[in-house]
């Protein structure tokens, strides 16, 4: 399946990580944890709008959860956000524009974990900020592994890549994945290679 990859710039994002082929992660020997932001309901998908009974970042944290063996927390807002595509994307963009932090519904300390992977849609080409609230509650990682995931509908990574690794100053911060939502379901096979080469 293709996958849109784009260049990790690495003197912007000095922290991620690449490591060698002797140097592969064995997630059976690592406490994992997948922590995931996603919208259900009302989304852009392919060339038009549909409504999703499962979000596709929901989708695609699963997939990692079932081949690492990981632990899944989502990251929800405790405020929910409106169904129609159009009004959460004014509310997103509001929130972008003030740096919001919005309160979360849940907490999950991640301090008991090894790797933390880090999932989110591009919202207005980065994470969206509830995802901000949840690294800043976890001392962003610090000390941690700390490996993004994301889904789009083309936009790429925008700026969420490069702003998660800025954000986690004292992580080890390894390469994400990107993909088009409309293609998580059928994607197992590429997560799995991607996780085989971290």
């Amino acid at each position: 399946m293709h996958q849109k990859r784009e260049k990790v710039d690495l003197e912007l994002t000095p922290r991620i990580t690449m490591m060698m082929e002797n140097e592969k992660m064995n997630f059976s020997k690592k406490k994992v944890l997948i922590a995931y932001f996603s919208k259900k309901g009302e989304n852009w998908y392919l060339n038009g709008l549909t409504d999703l009974a499962k979000g596709n970042t929901e989708i695609f944290a699963e997939t990692i959860a079932k081949l690492t063996g990981g632990d899944l927390f989502e990251i929800e807002a405790k405020k929910a956000y409106p169904d129609s595509y159009k009004e959460c994307c004014d509310v997103a963009k509001d929130e972008y524009k003030a740096k919001a932090r919005p309160e979360l519904l849940n907490h999950h300390e991640a301090k008991d974990y090894d790797v933390i992977f880090v999932g989110w849609p591009c919202w207005w080409g980065t994470m969206p900020m509830p995802v901000y609230t949840w690294l800043e509650e976890v001392n962003r990682l610090s000390g941690k592994i700390a490996i993004p995931f994301e889904t789009n509908e083309g936009s790429g990574w925008g700026k969420g890549e490069k702003d998660f690794a800025l954000e986690l100053k004292e992580a080890k911060v390894m390469p994400g994945l990107q993909m088009r939502g409309h293609e998580v379901k059928t994607a197992e096979a590429s997560i799995k290679k991607w996780l085989e080469n971290l």
